[in-house]
């Protein structure tokens, strides 16, 4: 069998088109900064691209609230539509008391869907595509609510993991599965974000190569191309709601989060 070429040997087609899916996803430094207590601290594209993010998020929020209007203009109404939306979605999940939480239910849900939205544009990169940055925000999140729920409630706030109304013979073992599914929540919080975000670029890359694949094979008119475009065209457009609807899960299962600290008896 003859060797491979050096293009296919690093995941490229005879027409040189690189189609190993992976590699969207390498971390590299951009910047060579020295290791501090033997930890790597250079800035890499996932650091410029967080950077990007609070940049466009902050100067877009800035300017749609720079002169404001009776009659808003897109700007504005994309400022105060975002504002209301974060600001129901406590309510509704965790009372008017979780209104105290807004600045930063509202920075985390800004920031999830920069990064998702950004990753979305071609050469760019998808910081929450990697688990390190979604463990962080999920940590984060769980230590305000561990937090929020001692301060309230001190000793009191054990008794969110004990069901009421329950046999004194099962209380041992239910305690058990609360308290391991309360320690388990920021994996499952930053898995989810994660794995959906990995999962959607790795698809539309796999399908982003099928169709230039067969562009480069068929012409132009074929049907062995239209297909393939055609359903990138659709992916890309389900990727987009995915991108926007998982930084809504992450906020909206903080909310929740947040009403069983608050609320130990609902």
């Amino acid at each position: 069998m003859a060797s491979k070429s050096h293009g296919e040997a690093n995941g490229q087609d005879a027409g040189g088109f690189n189609v190993d899916p992976m590699h969207q996803f390498e971390v590299h430094a951009i910047y060579d900064l020295p290791p501090v207590a033997g930890i790597n601290v250079s800035f890499t594209n996932s650091s410029l691209w967080m950077m990007i993010a609070i940049t466009v998020a902050s100067l877009l929020f800035i300017f749609s609230a720079r002169k404001p209007s009776l009659v808003p203009s897109r700007l504005q109404s994309f400022g105060e539509l975002t504002y209301e939306f974060v600001a129901n979605m406590i309510r509704d999940n965790a009372g008017k008391e979780g209104m105290k939480y807004f600045p930063f239910v509202f920075t985390l849900f800004v920031f999830v869907l920069f990064c998702n939205m950004l990753g979305m544009i071609p050469y760019s990169f998808t910081v929450t595509s990697h688990l390190i940055v979604t463990f962080a925000l999920a940590s984060a999140v769980f230590l305000l609510v561990t937090g929020v729920g001692i301060v309230r409630h001190g000793v009191g706030f054990l008794k969110l993991f004990v069901p009421s109304g329950i046999p004194v013979a099962l209380l041992p073992l239910l305690v058990v599965i609360e308290l391991i599914s309360y320690l388990t929540r920021p994996v499952s919080l930053s898995v989810r974000l994660f794995a959906n975000m990995m999962a959607g670029h790795t698809m539309l890359k796999v399908f982003g190569g099928f169709a230039v694949a067969f562009l480069s094979a068929g012409g132009v008119m074929s049907v062995g191309v239209i297909a393939p475009v055609a359903m990138m065209v659709a992916f890309t457009g389900l990727e987009f709601l995915i991108a926007f609807l998982q930084a809504y899960v992450f906020t909206i299962l903080t909310c929740i989060y947040l009403n069983d600290a608050i609320h130990l008896d609902h």
